[in-house]
């Protein structure tokens, strides 16, 4: 019988096998490549940590067990005593043991102590006619910055000036808790001039220049009169696409 081995290596493994040399040299440099161990928390090492350590399984159980109380071992002391670990495996690896710093100082801390500001206190505000106040009085109400009370002078300035409190909803950006403070300190005292729209002889065109009305709203109330003769204030409601829930407003701004 013969023994001899059939396959012939093909050229690429014949240079395989000619850098193996090479690989068995490098592998015996790194081989006395000296590893540097890290400072670590005991109260957070992992199973396999522990283990490579050579704790175990009941001193792991029992490590287990302390921190679910949600307690921490202080100390390489503490540590023994939770995990009933031997003297000698204690003394190989307690050095690299590293605890908070507030465990050795407890008086220091991983934040510095904050130095409390004083902000200066919102004036106290007395109350005032809305359609005299001035943007600083606007801006002295929790919640009312320079864009919101800009928004407010604008839009007294398109009516003519407010004829109710209730048209602060009108004003983009200011929710129902910042309108009830501006209720608290606020007030329509007396009705400002207003330059009132005729409702009976404008045309579609001015009155949908009216805050209040667009063009289908106009229409129908030109249409409405021209049907039905001059319109009056109780007329308004019978009028289609008419808001009346805010016929008490509107109306203070017309003439009839």
């Amino acid at each position: 019988m013969d023994f001899n081995p059939t396959h012939h290596p093909s050229a690429q493994e014949q240079h395989w096998t000619s850098l193996q040399n090479t690989i068995d040299s490098s592998k015996a440099v790194n081989s006395k490549r000296e590893f540097k161990e890290y400072s670590y928390n005991p109260n957070f090492i992992s199973d396999f940590k522990a283990y490579k350590l050579g704790m175990t399984l009941p001193q792991i159980n029992r490590l287990h067990a302390f921190r679910q109380q949600g307690k921490f071992a202080n100390s390489p002391k503490e540590f023994q005593a939770v995990t009933g670990i031997s003297d000698s495996l204690l003394e190989a690896i307690a050095p690299n043991f590293k605890f908070p710093d507030w465990v050795h100082n407890p008086r220091s801390s991983y934040y510095p102590k904050s130095k409390w500001k004083e902000f200066p206190k919102k004036e106290a505000l007395k109350i005032l006619d809305i359609n005299h106040a001035a943007k600083e009085d606007l801006m002295k109400v929790v919640g009312i910055g320079d864009a919101i009370s800009d928004r407010i002078l604008k839009q007294k300035e398109i009516f003519g000036g407010f004829v109710s409190m209730n048209q602060m909803t009108d004003v983009w950006g200011l929710t129902p808790d910042v309108i009830a403070e501006l209720n608290k300190y606020f007030i329509v005292e007396s009705l400002p001039k207003l330059k009132k729209i005729n409702v009976n002889t404008a045309s579609i065109k001015e009155l949908g220049q009216f805050y209040y009305f667009r063009y289908p709203l106009s229409k129908n109330i030109v249409t409405y009169r021209s049907m039905n003769g001059d319109v009056k204030i109780e007329d308004l409601a019978n009028i289609k696409g008419f808001p009346v829930d805010k016929l008490k407003i509107i109306a203070l701004y017309l003439e009839f």
